[in-house]
């Protein structure tokens, strides 16, 4: 599954964990604040999303797009502490 996650912060110490978090899970760094992996599972980005919430405040954004999920793309957001999730369908 192709997985791209964009970030923006409230401050440079949670831009740093996070950074070395998606690292840790496999993912690149493309380009600033954006990271990128063709060989993450969905059992991978669940934990992944945990471990962002528990590093993040309600100021950050994080934005995090799966594709093929369902046949779907899908669009999960963290904003204000909060995951939404927005299915494209084909």
């Amino acid at each position: 599954m192709f997985v791209a996650v964009v970030c923006d912060f409230s401050n440079d110490d949670h831009r740093d964990t996070i950074k070395d978090l998606l690292l840790q899970y496999g993912l690149k760094q493309v380009i600033k604040n954006l990271f990128e992996s063709t060989e993450m599972n969905e059992t991978q980005l669940a934990r992944l999303k945990k471990d962002i919430d528990r590093e993040t405040d309600s100021y950050d954004s994080i934005r995090i797009y799966q594709f093929p999920l369902e046949n779907t793309l899908v669009i999960s957001e963290m904003e204000h502490k909060k995951w939404r999730k927005l299915k494209i369908i084909k």
